[in-house]
């Protein structure tokens, strides 16, 4: 199984992930059944409607499957899910007029994944549309895109070398971000005033930069010295940290200040639209001045 994704349907929150084998998206079956049902306890309402479909002999539950998806409290838990084809045939199960709406919906939304691997464009495209619309510099989102195709290329590395999706790649994650900042991704959010949001949604140019800088020698590292599982990928995560990590020690003995940056988007942009904050471009390296003129 593959990489996370929350998607809405009328403000609700419905959390799917990839399947790279069957390339199909599986969906939480609690989360479309709350969205559906309008259930305060969806989890009993599902559990309900399990024993139901088992007494009429349905095959529905034969294509559930368990798959661990992040819960409220961050954590990866084992979640039922099913593909469109296993939601749709519990869909009929429960009395909404929201159904058929849902169906449209789903439809297409899953079609986008597929849609994204015939031309991967698509996607490019939709995450530069998301982050102009939200307000990034142009200068900053093609920055930003380019980290995601160094990170893709860093875990297709880990794959490869045996490391395990979830928490190693987390750890791995963190340990790389700790070697080149001196800061965990926890005292990192922390310090930026963060809590759920993304941190590197929240980096400056130059902190976007050596933190790619990291991940990418990391990669080359991890070719060079092809390691096998999670222990000695741990030593080159480390390696490759620290590597931009003298990068970073070197740029701020020349220039007098540090890089690691309390600055986070959510500033920048509520100083702008008040109003309180008139400086160029590079002293707001997440404002596209474009979209508020």
């Amino acid at each position: 199984m593959g990489e996370d994704n929350l998607i809405m349907f009328e403000g609700g929150k419905i959390r799917r992930v990839w399947d790279s084998e069957s390339e199909d998206w599986f969906y939480s079956v609690v989360d479309v059944i709350g969205v559906l049902s309008g259930s305060s306890i969806p989890r009993r309402y599902w559990g309900d409607l399990k024993i139901k479909l088992l007494e009429e002999g349905s095959e529905v539950y034969e294509n559930i499957v368990r798959l661990k998806l992040k819960a409220s409290d961050d954590k990866m838990r084992e979640t039922d899910c099913a593909n469109k084809e296993g939601i749709f045939r519990i869909i009929q199960s429960i009395p909404s007029k929201k159904a058929e709406p849902f169906k449209l919906w789903l439809a297409k939304v899953g079609s986008d994944r597929i849609d994204e691997i015939d031309d991967p464009e698509i996607s490019i495209n939709r995450a530069m549309k998301t982050y102009l619309a939200k307000g990034y510099s142009e200068k900053w989102i093609n920055q930003r895109l380019k980290t995601i195709e160094v990170r893709k290329e860093l875990t297709d590395e880990w794959r490869r070398s045996g490391v395990e999706e979830g928490q190693e790649f987390a750890i791995l994650t963190n340990e790389i971000t700790l070697a080149w900042s001196g800061k965990s991704i926890r005292d990192y959010k922390d310090f930026k005033g963060l809590k759920r949001e993304s941190l590197r949604d929240n980096m400056t140019n130059l902190e976007l930069a050596l933190n790619m800088l990291a991940e990418a020698t990391t990669t080359e590292i991890s070719k060079k010295e092809n390691p096998t599982g999670f222990d000695e990928s741990l030593d080159i995560a480390i390696s490759g940290g620290e590597v931009a990590g003298n990068a970073r020690e070197d740029i701020e003995e020349r220039i007098g200040e540090k890089i690691i940056s309390k600055k986070n988007f959510k500033d920048f942009l509520k100083n702008n639209t008040s109003g309180l904050i008139k400086n160029t471009e590079e002293k707001q390296p997440f404002l596209n001045k474009n979209i508020y003129k």
